[in-house]
């Protein structure tokens, strides 16, 4: 099976950081990769209530994450502070990815190359739904990009 590839952006729209806590450690002593997908998780939740969403609410609607894939590119280890940098792209009619690239703050090492698509989702009809127009002018309108 051939490796993937995500496309990483050139720009990005959001960063944060994130320390690594002792539970985050697997047996190999470094940043486990549920525990990585964790910290990815909450750089969105930061990312979207920057915007004034939340994961249940936007515009209405939920997101349902449908794939991830991610790149270790180095280890991680316990009180390293991880920056995650977000960027948002590849939007369609009903979602859009999320792209993450991980960075140790101190070193400048790049730990991840991540990326979630999404769809949106209403959790009333339990249906997909159209991604809303005013989520994307947001996220844009934010970034300073029109």
């Amino acid at each position: 099976m051939p490796r993937i590839k995500i496309d990483m952006p050139d720009n990005y729209l959001f960063s944060t950081e994130i320390p690594i806590r002792i539970s985050d450690i697997n047996y190999g002593g470094h940043l486990s990769n549920d525990a990585l997908l964790s910290i990815i998780h909450e750089s969105r939740i930061r990312f979207l209530n920057q915007l004034g969403y939340g994961e249940l609410d936007i515009e209405g609607l939920g997101l349902i994450l449908t794939d991830s894939a991610i790149i270790y590119k180095a280890e991680g280890f316990h009180r390293d502070v991880i920056q995650v940098d977000i960027s948002v792209g590849d939007f369609n009619k009903y979602g859009c990815d999320f792209y993450y690239l991980l960075t140790n703050r101190k070193t400048a090492v790049e730990i991840a190359h991540a990326k979630t698509g999404v769809v949106f989702f209403d959790y009333t009809t339990r249906k997909v739904s159209l991604l809303p127009d005013a989520f994307k002018d947001r996220v844009f309108k934010d970034a300073g990009e029109s």
